[in-house]
């Protein structure tokens, strides 16, 4: 047996408590005194998809962070022609914002989704000529601004509205010119070392970051400003290019994307020291709009990429931390009937589940039961449905609203015992969608969803007694798709489109800290203080696991199926989730062992 110190080098730190969970400590094994647990860090980087722009384009320009961003600008060739739209991401879809009044493209940009600025630039075709404008973005409408005193396009922005940057360009040839905005006007910084355009920048008016550029040969150099003059680094990008995306600070960035002759997926983080590669983007582009404040979240969507002239796709980057002592899925037993937007009782355990009804291709009314191995095959439900509600446990569960199509959505609420169905009190209106739902069978919570006439998303909330339903205060978001944990007196309501965190004291709900990646279609189960989503939809299926502490989200190992619309039961410690959609229903079923796996040992040993 060989002992984790002949192994590594190191002892395993025997702590009181986890220490600070940065990527200083990446890689160490230590003993949790306190809570009995083995620990270790590890760092997940990756890039998943997001939503589509409505407009598809390239050479447009980016601001704010990876969950409230602004897209502007660009050209959606063929014909080629500049863009005046304006498109608003909240991190799960992307709205219409307020034109440009002068269409441009290859625009400079920075600031934030409510305060955003735009400069520079081309207009037409057919002129393309070059302008000097500038504009300010309110939220809702652009204004003009003050004018560049430089003429150019291909610009790189940093900072914010009232202090901007912008760096470099295309006059008639590579500009070196650096101009700061202060909300007005612009005014001469400090010039670049060699001219250099298709840049990208990140960081505020007096502490920026350069990098890459079409200077040739010199496409990797990495520069800092501040506030007065631009020094070089000795770190230099791994992949030079230029037309690329940026995000973060001058000390802690990220690089992605870009032109080396042809378009780039190349993907690099930047700790004030070096750059370091990480993991790819899933499309090559460039000549995209790019935001992000941390080197941790970055935002590439639309461009030009290998297969189509201008694109609208979105690509999300996240860097996360976490203990895998945290948590872990493994696979269960599959289900007998795979299906998708089924009910679940989040309140039950992870070796006493039910699941009901769904989609299998037609509706189905169909009732299994796991016993933490296998599943049984239990009596249906009185009303076939899907996209139904559920809550409760095994031997007291309770189904409710749903659509059983080809008929109309239904109210019905029916109580299972732990051998049939019996139906009892209507809701106030029918639901569809997955209104979410928490509590018991005596004393259950149901919120949101979606209803006719006119498919309107609702924040009604209802409480269950037993028998009957009562209108309670709503939601302050309303959406759909979303899913819940805790009881009828202390719940959290989370996912949904939109997606949104919100807590339930037994009178209203607040307003809490959302998903890290929002999401529609998620399972939950948990507390209030204490519970976990996993799965989910966001410009695509998601294998996302967040656990919520009461205050904030976490990220935690991925499911191995992604998947959304399934359903859960448990608690954060110990969970099963169950069914869903892929790229078909799905019968799998996982198993969460969470964070409190007891240790006996303080010494790691690996054979």
């Amino acid at each position: 047996m060989t002992t984790y110190n002949e192994l590594a080098g190191l002892r395993v730190n025997y702590l009181g408590s986890d220490p600070t969970l940065n990527t200083g400590n990446e890689g160490q094994v230590w003993y949790n005194s306190t809570s009995g647990t083995l620990k270790s860090l590890v760092q997940i980087k990756a890039w998943s998809a997001g939503s589509n722009m409505a407009t598809a384009r390239r050479s447009l320009a980016g601001a704010g962070s990876q969950t409230s961003s602004l897209a502007f600008g660009g050209t959606s060739p063929p014909p080629a022609s500049s863009s005046v739209a304006t498109e608003e991401y909240s991190g799960y879809t992307w709205s219409a914002g307020g034109n440009l009044n002068t269409s441009r493209y290859a625009i400079g940009g920075c600031g934030t989704q409510t305060a955003g600025l735009g400069f520079g630039g081309y207009r037409g075709p057919p002129a393309n000529a070059q302008t000097n404008s500038t504009e300010e973005y309110d939220g809702s409408a652009w204004t003009a601004g003050g004018n560049l005193n430089t003429t150019r396009s291909e610009i790189a922005g940093a900072g914010i509205q009232t202090a901007g940057l912008a760096v470099g360009g295309y006059s008639t040839t590579e500009s070196n010119a650096t101009e700061e905005y202060d909300g007005s006007a612009w005014a001469a910084g400090g010039n670049l070392p060699a001219g250099r355009s298709g840049m990208a920048a990140v960081g505020t008016q007096n502490a920026s970051l350069a990098f890459g550029g079409n200077t040739p040969p010199s496409y990797n150099i990495t520069i800092t400003y501040n506030g007065t003059s631009w020094t070089a680094v000795p770190a230099v990008l791994n992949t030079g290019r230029y037309n690329l995306g940026g995000a973060g600070t001058q000390t802690s960035a990220l690089a992605f994307g870009g032109d080396t002759g042809a378009s780039s997926a190349a993907t690099e983080q930047y700790d004030g020291t070096s750059w370091n590669t990480v993991p790819s983007m899933s499309t090559a582009r460039r000549y995209f709009a790019s935001a992000g404040t941390t080197a941790q979240t970055g935002l590439a969507a639309g461009g030009l990429g290998p297969a189509a002239p201008a694109s609208a796709a979105t690509e999300e980057f996240n860097s996360t931390i976490f203990s895998p002592a945290t948590g872990a899925w493994a696979s269960g037993g599959n289900m007998n009937t795979g299906r998708s937007s089924l009910g679940g009782t989040g309140n039950g355990t992870q070796n006493a589940a039910l699941a009901f009804g769904g989609s299998t291709g037609t509706i189905t009314g169909a009732t299994e039961s796991y016993n933490g191995t296998s599943w049984t095959s239990a009596t249906s439900l009185g009303t076939a449905r899907y996209q139904l509600g559920g809550l409760g446990t095994q031997t007291a569960a309770l189904a409710f609203g749903g659509a059983t199509l080809p008929g109309p959505l239904t109210a019905a609420t029916e109580k299972y015992n732990g051998t049939s169905w019996t139906a009892s009190g209507n809701m106030s209106v029918p639901k569809q969608f997955t209104p979410g739902g928490t509590g018991t069978q005596t004393a259950g919570i149901c919120f949101g969803g979606a209803t006719p006439p006119g498919f309107t998303i609702l924040t009604l909330t209802e409480t269950f007694n037993g028998s009957t339903w009562t209108t309670v205060n709503s939601l302050n978001t309303a959406r759909y798709s979303l899913t819940g944990a805790g009881t009828q007196t202390a719940a959290l309501a989370f996912s949904g489109d939109p997606s949104a965190t919100e807590s339930w004291n037994g009178t209203s709900w607040t307003t809490v800290n959302n998903f890290n990646t929002p999401r529609q279609g998620s399972a939950g189960c948990g507390t209030q203080t204490a519970a976990i989503g996993a799965g989910g939809y966001t410009g695509g299926v998601k294998t996302n696991t967040e656990t919520w502490d009461g205050t904030n989200w976490s990220s935690a190992p991925v499911l191995s199926t992604a998947r959304y619309v399934l359903a859960g039961s448990g608690t954060i410690n110990s969970a099963v989730v169950f069914g869903g959609f892929s790229t078909a229903n799905t019968a799998a079923t996982e198993e969460w062992s969470g964070p409190q796996t007891t240790a006996t040992a303080s010494t790691l040993t690996t054979s």
